[in-house]
């Protein structure tokens, strides 16, 4: 519940121009279907950092987004980092189009009915968050524009040496 209010409240500053915000939350846990067709559980990735991100393919920034967060899941993936992917598409065939176009190599995972974008209280596209080894929302980020992914390394390597 109080990451939904603080979600809430860094929207709102998010709307006033603000790229990332700090935060120590535990991170809402959820299980969604993946695109290999298995479960994936939030709380299976313990131990990892996490970098969350909730994307729709009819969303400009997330199609820019998406294969620079694949060279960063790349590059930092034997460190213990993982992207989850979560797509909020109605019709998971959008989604697919999209991923036939711009492969990744990370997990995407799909919430047709917005049920975990709810609990991340999820209101602009694409929206991140980065989750520490011990489950704990650390970073959030409201959309996408050029550079916000050197925010997110800086993110990742200091949550990876923690």
């Amino acid at each position: 519940m109080m990451l939904q209010v603080f979600l809430s409240i860094s929207l709102l500053a998010g709307a006033a121009g603000l790229q990332a915000k700090e935060l120590n939350e535990p991170a809402p846990d959820f299980t969604l279907k993946s695109r290999s067709g298995e479960n994936l559980r939030l709380e299976d990735f313990r131990g990892q950092v996490v970098m969350l991100n909730f994307w729709a393919s009819w969303c400009g920034p997330c199609r820019q987004e998406m294969p620079l967060m694949d060279d960063i899941y790349e590059q930092y993936k034997d460190l213990g980092f993982t992207v989850l992917a979560v797509n909020v598409d109605e019709n998971r065939e959008e989604a697919h189009r999209f991923l036939d176009k711009v492969p990744v190599n990370y997990p995407i995972l799909y919430d047709p009915e917005s049920q975990v974008s709810e609990q991340y209280n999820v209101q602009a596209m694409p929206t991140t968050v980065m989750i520490d080894r011990n489950g704990n929302a650390r970073f959030l980020h409201y959309g996408y524009k050029p550079g916000y992914e050197d925010d997110y390394e800086k993110q990742i390597r200091q949550l990876v040496r923690e």
